[in-house]
């Protein structure tokens, strides 16, 4: 069997990991990839032109593929791919709108009861503004459209909500994304990430996981794509997670439906645990990055089988298991990021962190260089995950593993899974 994977990012090369180990497959390609992907799969240069992954498809005898990030899922690679009888595992355009507009996220959610934080949406910056004075602090501002995780901002004060709104209207930092801003409540609670995998009337939830989304240790400076995971998260309990599933998962696939919608693939709710409740702050309609990484260290089943599963729309016929380890993945990210940062920086010891039980080094933002040198080319670098009878072994090996890599500026957070081990 041959399996198409796209991206090139830590969540990509878990993914191919994971499919290395499947008893199914043959041939692993990848479109772009990464320098820690080419040692496992065939790194190609095609696309982003849909036509053109359907014609490699084709003329390759692929079996399926599987999507990695937002961005092709918002174009409509799925509707493209089935259209051609292509198997494919993601959601369509239509049930990608859960993740490519917060603001059809937020009606869909108020329409169909899924418990959120109470909101407004604004194609205004001036009325945004006018709706901050009025209401004070603190806010959550969110660009609309896609931002690669870095378009929320958690506002403690009006000025800071105030700049957030600038910048994500007025300064056009995340382009057309911010066509629209929504000003959201501020929720106080634990978050908490929750993915399931469903094709339209299963929904197999994924062993819990929480990110840690903050530039800085103990939750500071701006927000990222992700510094770090962990696996399984200790807020979401067996009860808990019967919760989420009657109250957030089955009315979000069924109301979906009800809105002539069919959502197939993986989807992903970030929470927000309050008061023993869980509140949706966002929905992504494909595996979480960082979050994939611990994730996938802990699944048992072949990825084959349920992605296979999912898009012939039997997985209610195949159990999915989960190991009982903990798991967990510490980013490594270039300096500046989550702003300006400078890529080329050659990368040591990735080898020799390698070597440690139970420990794989997952390449985020990597590329090869003069000499077939590994390098940085984007803001998180590595994701350096392992895995352990509990928590705190699995943070040890980590980060034991962490100081054998070095390049020019790195950076990392220290606490990563602490919470955990503080409330364990």
């Amino acid at each position: 069997m041959k399996v198409l994977v796209i991206g090139g990012g830590g969540r990509e090369h878990a993914i191919v990991w994971k499919l290395a180990q499947s008893r199914h497959v043959d041939k692993i390609y990848c479109t772009p990839g990464n320098a820690g992907i080419a040692e496992i799969a065939e790194c190609i240069e095609v696309g982003p032109d849909v036509e053109a992954l359907i014609d490699f498809v084709k003329y390759n005898w692929i079996d399926i593929t599987i999507v990695g990030p937002e961005e092709p899922l918002s174009r409509g690679i799925v509707d493209a791919f089935e259209k051609e009888g292509r198997k494919i595992l993601g959601p369509t355009k239509a049930a990608a709108q859960l993740e490519w507009s917060k603001a059809f996220s937020k009606d869909f959610m108020r329409r169909h009861r899924i418990p959120t934080a109470d909101y407004k949406v604004f194609t205004s910056y001036i009325h945004a503004q006018e709706y901050v004075r009025m209401m004070g602090a603190p806010r959550v501002i969110k660009a609309d459209g896609l931002a690669a995780g870095k378009g929320v901002v958690v506002a403690s004060t009006v000025d800071e909500a105030m700049q957030a709104i600038d910048l994500i209207m007025k300064d056009r930092a995340f382009g057309a994304a911010g066509d629209r801003v929504i000003v959201e409540d501020c929720l106080v609670g634990e978050e908490a990430s929750f993915m399931v995998f469903t094709d339209g009337k299963t929904i197999a939830p994924m062993a819990s996981a929480q990110d840690h989304k903050r530039i800085f240790d103990n939750d500071r400076g701006p927000n990222t794509g992700g510094m770090g995971a962990y696996s399984p998260a200790p807020v979401i309990t067996p009860e808990m997670q019967e919760i989420i599933m009657a109250t957030v998962m089955r009315p979000t696939i069924d109301g979906l439906q009800a809105d002539g919608i069919k959502y197939k693939g993986i989807l992903y709710a970030g929470l927000m645990i309050a008061d023993n409740k869980p509140y949706v702050l966002e929905y992504n309609c494909r595996l979480g990055d960082p979050e994939t990484q611990p994730v996938l260290f802990r699944l048992e089943t072949d990825l084959v089988d349920i992605a296979l599963a999912v898009a012939d729309e039997r997985l209610g016929d195949i159990d999915i298991a989960w190991k009982p380890e903990h798991a967990i993945c510490v980013v490594i990210a270039s300096k500046g990021y989550p702003g300006a940062y400078e890529k080329g920086a050659v990368i040591s010891g990735i080898r020799d962190a390698n070597k440690h039980e139970k420990v794989v080094v997952f390449h985020a933002g990597t590329a090869f260089g003069e000499d077939d040198a590994c390098v940085t080319s984007g803001g998180r670098v590595l994701g350096v995950t392992a895995s352990g009878a509990d928590i705190v072994a699995a943070r040890d090996a980590a980060y034991r593993a962490i100081q054998d890599i070095s390049f020019d500026g790195m950076q990392f957070r220290k606490d990563i899974a602490m919470k955990a081990i503080r409330t364990a």
